[in-house]
């Protein structure tokens, strides 16, 4: 068993040894669900909240999970794809990257900026090219990007649309409850702690 779960941390390792930001992505992507799945769970064992409370409080949470899983991983995967491929194209480097397309200037010149220009592949062609400095820098660069988008997506986007979308479901609920027809009803689903029920 110990030799089985080594082998997994070391092939995660490995996956993830030159990309911290995906770690960071699908770490934050994984946080974000299991603390649904235990507030979802929490509400659904819960005895001392009525069934009818379950049944706006359950679907709340399970939306609540979706604006944000969708909103983190949509946004800090954008950032990153984005800041990655400044790095690939040549727009962002550091200055042994940028003296090396300098004085390579007759053959790269025009392709710094171009979506299809990877400058790790040059370490095939010249032996000079600084892949180590680029793949570092790199990796640091996506990886802070990527903790930025997961902050700004947590802290001010996800809160505006859950909290506008909150604010629309209570209103619904308000109102079946002053007029409870089926027609009103934002949700004609019950919830108990022993599974749903329609």
């Amino acid at each position: 068993m110990k030799k089985l779960l080594d082998n997994l941390l070391n092939k995660i390792a490995f996956h993830f040894k030159q990309d911290a930001s995906k770690m960071l992505i699908w770490t934050g992507v994984i946080g974000w669900g299991l603390s649904s799945a235990a507030q979802i769970g929490a509400i659904l064992v819960n005895d001392k909240i009525p069934d009818e409370q379950k049944s706006f409080l359950v679907p709340q949470e399970m939306a609540d999970a979706a604006i944000n899983i969708g909103l983190f991983f949509c946004i800090t995967q954008a950032t990153k794809h984005l800041v990655t491929n400044m790095f690939k194209t040549g727009k962002f480097a550091t200055k042994s990257v940028r003296e090396f397309l300098n004085k390579h200037k007759d053959l790269y010149g025009n392709k710094i900026g171009k979506y299809d220009f990877d400058l790790a592949t040059l370490k095939e062609f010249h032996s000079d090219f600084p892949l180590d400095d680029y793949l570092t820098t790199k990796n640091f660069g996506t990886t802070v990007a990527t903790v930025a988008a997961g902050v700004v997506s947590s802290n001010i986007i996800t809160p505006v649309i859950r909290n506008n979308w909150a604010s629309r479901a209570q209103q619904k609920y308000i109102d079946y409850k002053n007029n409870p027809s089926p027609e009103l009803n934002p949700y004609s689903k019950v919830y108990t702690s022993r599974g749903m029920k329609i």
